[in-house]
């Protein structure tokens, strides 16, 4: 007759318990890095009203838990130092064991960014010398969210010979560098989506009050609402077939295997180029989180509206800013890497968008016009992407006294039918392996461009002309999809492209996602 009862008690009780237990971000989890000279939050969740402790480094801190259940905490500025041991005391104790305190930076954008160690270049010497146990990283899993996602099943790894090939190369080359020069340990914040397009890792709420995105989102809603997947994946299939056929007469010929045609069936409500879903599932979930700052590797996806990513990127800089509640948060890029053949294309007025987000405080820019492959658009260089980013935050946030600027045009007159240019530059211009200056084009009033010569003339100018341009009104260096450019400053950090005219581009008044591309 008791039996049930009893059932029921131990069932009642059981639950209590696990209702009970205190838990804590997998953010915060053995061989974490905290970031140094910094208020570091703790978050977490337990029964309502509870009492929670954390302890760390002779510091303790107290939180009350809320009608949510969530509790947060606010820890006192550390030093760099380390190893240290956190306790995290409720009904139940958490010790997260082998903390540094160090640099942490967030790296995030798409497959250049997310483009791992293993796949690198010279990636088996790479991981040989991994071995770096001050180096941390946590992999956000590549995912997207309809909403603010905060579970994240990911954990820190310590950089190691074993662990290092899927890290992202960009990131762990930058910090390689960064800790080889300095000796702060440094975590990385690894969250990036091969083909996401920039507005998927803002919220949708940021992009619904600047008014400017109202056509990106209506041709969204549209595409959701009109979307036919037994249509979809008839067209997916018809190109699997396609594939197929064309994979075995290259099998017969000899020749490489065509890849799988893009894009797959994928509904556009989860597809990581629809607004704000990477952030819903890549960003929420450790937004607040320590960081020293930002690096961004991304713009592919967005080269065909070029004009729209002037607006768009600074909108993303301030969004994170915001999220993060620093003005100044450190922000560096990469500029897009050469890439296939052609001259006029959207990829130089993306290079160009990029360029004009220096604008903002606290930005810098890595370029990579001179490492890309032509008939791959994820160029295996790696290391020298890294080092260039490397540069900018020794230089600005270490205190280095080393180049890190790329030399970039500054002014122009015309004098006897050639150009004088006159670039910003640390040290002095160059042409690589001391040939002609590369890469200039000239025209005059009727906007018809012609090749040019060019000659360095001083440490920061350049002379152009062309016997096609009699009376020259503009010159643009460098702008093609894949550039020929070859100027340089003295350590090796190329000439940033432009234009100084400011014709209409090929992709103004392109507000809308393309259709067909991506899904």
């Amino acid at each position: 007759m008791l039996r049930y009862p009893l059932v029921s008690l131990l069932i009642c009780l059981a639950t209590l318990t696990a209702r009970a237990e205190v838990t804590v971000t997998p953010l915060f989890s053995d061989h974490m890095v905290l970031q140094r000279e910094f208020t570091n939050p703790v978050w977490g969740r337990a029964e309502p009203g509870e009492v929670v402790t954390v302890s760390i480094s002779g510091q303790t801190r107290s939180a009350t838990t809320g009608d949510d259940g969530r509790w947060r905490v606010l820890l006192d500025p550390l030093p760099v130092g380390g190893p240290h041991r956190m306790a995290i005391e409720g009904s139940n104790t958490i010790h997260i064991e082998d903390i540094l305190v160090g640099d942490v930076w967030l790296c995030s954008g798409q497959s250049n960014m997310q483009w791992t160690v293993e796949r690198s270049k010279d990636s088996d010497l790479e991981r040989l010398l991994a071995d770096h146990p001050k180096i941390r990283f946590l992999m956000v899993p590549n995912r997207v969210a309809q909403s603010d996602d905060e579970s994240l099943p990911a954990s820190w790894l310590v950089c190691s010979p074993e662990t290092v090939g899927p890290s992202y190369a960009v990131a762990y080359f930058f910090a390689k560098t960064v800790h080889k020069a300095t000796g702060v340990p440094i975590g990385l914040l690894e969250s990036a989506s091969g083909g996401s397009a920039i507005e998927s890792w803002i919220p949708r709420s940021t992009l619904e009050a600047d008014g400017r995105f109202d056509p990106l989102l209506e041709s969204w809603d549209e595409r959701i609402e009109q979307y036919d997947e037994e249509a979809d994946r008839d067209r997916y299939q018809k190109l699997l077939d396609a594939r197929a056929a064309a994979a075995e007469r290259a099998k017969a010929a000899g020749l490489p295997e065509p890849s799988y045609p893009w894009p797959p069936v994928v509904h556009p409500a989860e597809s990581n180029n629809r607004p704000a879903n990477c952030y819903h599932g890549m960003i929420a979930p450790v937004a607040g989180y320590g960081l020293k700052g930002v690096l961004w590797y991304q713009g592919e996806s967005n080269a065909d509206r070029a004009y729209q990513y002037r607006e768009l990127f600074p909108v993303l800089i301030q969004s994170w800013r915001g999220l993060w509640q620093r003005d100044e948060l450190p922000f560096y890029w990469v500029q897009l890497a050469g890439f296939a053949d052609g001259g006029d294309s959207a990829w130089p007025e993306l290079r160009e968008a990029q360029s004009r987000t220096l604008a903002l405080p606290s930005t810098g820019q890595a370029l990579a016009i001179d490492v890309g492959e032509v008939d791959d658009i994820h160029p295996r260089d790696k290391q020298t992407v890294g080092r260039r980013l490397a540069r900018i935050a020794l230089a600005r946030e270490y205190g280095v006294e080393i180049a890190y600027e790329n030399p970039r045009f500054a002014s122009m007159s015309v004098e006897g039918g050639k150009v004088k240019l006159t670039c910003t530059v640390e040290g002095t211009l160059e042409a690589h392996n001391g040939w002609a200056p590369k890469g200039f084009e000239i025209a005059g009033a009727d906007r018809v461009f012609h090749p040019a010569e060019a000659k360095i003339v001083a440490a920061d100018r350049i002379v152009v002309w062309s016997e096609s341009v009699v009376e020259p009104v503009a010159v643009r260096y460098a702008w093609a999809r894949n550039p020929v450019g070859n100027v340089r400053s003295a350590v090796g950090l190329p000439l940033d492209p432009f234009r100084t005219d400011d014709w209409e581009g090929v992709t103004a008044g392109k507000q809308r996602k393309p259709a067909g591309f991506g899904p």
